[in-house]
């Protein structure tokens, strides 16, 4: 987790494995936003850190905005960076409702 907050109010760089729109390969749930990872970090799961892009209404391949908040799962190791375009901001009530699809299997807790 520690790691994850220091990402906050910073530019990343995003590369981008699951597209708006792609299918989960095992859950078969449909990506309603872009979703990927910050290369060349570690989170707690082993894996590189992962982040939701929020406020781009196509699928990217990558994607460069700023780290608004950190989605912290608190039953698994596995945070996820909220990521925007620069000039955007979302709730913590908006990042809730746009990452459910998801996230409702998940108990979490959102830090700014």
């Amino acid at each position: 987790m520690d790691i994850a907050k220091d990402f906050i109010g910073k530019k990343v760089h995003v590369t981008i494995d699951r597209k708006l729109g792609s299918k989960h390969p095992n859950w078969k749930f449909i990506y309603l936003n872009n979703y990927g990872y910050i290369p060349n970090t570690m989170s707690g799961d082993g894996e590189e850190l992962d982040a939701y892009i929020l406020g781009v209404f196509e699928p990217l391949e990558t994607f460069d905005g700023i780290c608004i908040a950190v989605l912290h799962r608190l039953n698994e190791d596995d945070d996820k960076l909220i990521v925007i375009p620069e000039g955007k901001n979302y709730t913590d009530e908006q990042i809730d409702c746009l990452t459910e699809y998801q996230e409702r299997f998940f108990k979490h807790i959102i830090i700014r």
